[in-house]
């Protein structure tokens, strides 16, 4: 890969390692149709949502048990080539991408719900179980997993990743919604982390530490999760604003009043108008607010009138009410397409997302002025925000032959981040670091890199556990 000097810095270092013949027959005896080395099926798990263009892996492993992932890894380790979990390749940081090559270790197959304990509010699943999924098998439950960014995520990616969503304003995020794991770590050992209790104090939080670890330590084979009654009642509602402002200060209101909302959603009117022709609907182009009320039926009364009052104080109109599971889903369902919604809005891009995530009170400044800088540069773009807890996305839309259009996305992402750090905020707030926010970590962390990598180095000494993800480790 060739990258001009002003995208140096953004192409990622490509050192792929030798996959000795060995060990490509050992796995292919041990594991017959379940290992392939075709060309298809080694680009599909080479690539993701990112805008980086890496070569795939050299074979891929479609595990089906713990025994698979343990078996594969004692293999690969015996050769120190590297090993890449694969969910279902729905990262947007490059999180998957073989940058050092070697084998991608697919899980998706491992997919049954192990245990339902209604009783304790726990589930337990394997790692390609998606959320839709969980979900679906929940429903005559009366319980349901809160946790949502988006796409149909495996929930092993969504630990991996510690991703959120739309529900985190009133959920948490995975950190908060992890109790226990099984992982593989990086000399094939099965280990179990935390408990099905709802607090301990034993020791290191290995859980904590594996949740957001992208694949670098080990590979997630079994997830225990908190699982939540279903609301009595659900009310959403759309309500539209004159400005950005106006929108985001009824958040902060919102937010700081302590109205226990479930969801609360911004779009921007670019987003509201490709979301209306993608999902042929009439929402009103300016900039709008998605919201969910959960509770009781009197409890969602009073959380939906205090939220007009406060919308109204801001210009909030043309307030649309959705009690029906599907008007509802029909809502949700836009907006959580709104991606795909502006990716076809401009055929043949690709999109630099970002994934800033501020202290609510500086929400306002972070968001405007990253809505300015990116209508002067004159790149097409979209806006969404789980404006609740401060998160919120830009997507760029380029043309991936331009490498100016690439270089000007970046500088808008360097800049929206660097702005974001000097207001106490995060580069990342759910999608991880993976190869995009490298750089961004360091701004972040500072000298604490170090000290992950001492960890990456104690757990993983041959660096084979998706090696060249979070922080290189021959930095110093």
């Amino acid at each position: 890969m060739n990258a001009p000097a002003q995208l140096a810095h953004l192409t990622p270092e490509i050192h792929p390692r030798d996959v000795p013949a060995a060990l490509t027959a050992a796995l292919q005896q041990r594991f017959g149709a379940q290992f392939s080395q075709t060309q298809a099926q080694r680009e599909q798990h080479g690539r993701d949502e990112s805008p980086f263009q890496v070569p795939p892996p050299a074979a891929v492993v479609f595990a089906e048990s713990t025994q698979d992932v343990s078996d594969t890894i004692k293999l690969c380790a015996q050769h120190k080539v590297p090993v890449i979990p694969f969910g279902i390749g729905s990262s947007l940081e490059g999180q998957l991408l073989a940058v050092q090559g070697g084998i991608s270790l697919d899980v998706s197959r491992m997919n049954k719900v192990l245990a339902v304990h209604t009783e304790d509010l726990t589930v337990t699943v394997q790692p390609g179980v998606t959320r839709e999924q969980l979900n679906q098998e929940l429903r005559d439950t009366g319980f349901f997993f809160p946790i949502d960014p988006g796409a149909n995520a495996s929930l092993g990616g969504m630990a991996s990743t510690r991703a959120s969503g739309t529900n985190a304003v009133r959920y948490g995020t995975m950190r908060e919604n992890v109790l226990a794991l099984e992982v593989v770590t990086a000399q094939g050992e099965v280990v179990r982390t935390g408990t099905h209790a709802k607090k301990s104090s034993a020791g290191y939080d290995l859980t904590r530490l594996f949740v957001g670890s992208e694949g670098t330590l080990g590979v997630i084979t079994e997830v225990t999760l908190r699982i939540y009654p279903l609301p009595e009642a659900v009310m959403a509602a759309i309500c539209s604003f004159p400005s950005m402002a106006d929108a985001v200060n009824t958040v902060i209101q919102i937010i700081q009043a302590a109205v226990p909302i479930a969801r609360v959603e911004l779009l921007d009117d670019n987003t509201v108008r490709v979301v209306n022709k993608y999902s042929h609907l009439t929402l009103r182009e300016s900039p709008l607010l998605l919201m969910e009320f959960n509770g009781s039926p009197a409890s969602v009364k009073e959380q939906t009138e205090a939220v007009q009052e406060i919308a109204r104080e801001h210009g909030g109109a043309d307030f649309e009410w959705a009690d029906k599971p599907e008007d509802r889903t029909r809502l949700w369902t836009a907006r959580h397409k709104a991606y795909f919604a502006a990716v076809a809005s401009r055929p043949g891009c690709r999109c630099v997302t970002t994934d800033t995530c501020v202290p609510i009170s500086h929400l306002a400044d972070a968001l405007l002025d990253t809505v300015d800088e990116a209508n002067a540069s004159q790149i097409p773009y979209f806006l969404v925000g789980h404006v609740g807890d401060g998160n919120f996305h830009m997507g760029y839309l380029i043309d991936p032959a331009s490498d100016s259009e690439r270089a000007k996305a970046e500088d808008l992402n360097r800049t929206l981040v660097m702005r974001a750090l000097k207001l106490g905020g995060t580069c990342t707030g759910e999608h991880g670091i993976g190869l995009h926010k490298m750089d961004f970590l360091l701004e972040e962390a500072g000298g604490a890199v170090g000290l992950m990598r001492a960890i990456k180095k104690a757990l993983d000494p041959d660096n084979i556990m998706n090696p060249g993800k979070i922080f290189h480790m021959d930095a110093p």
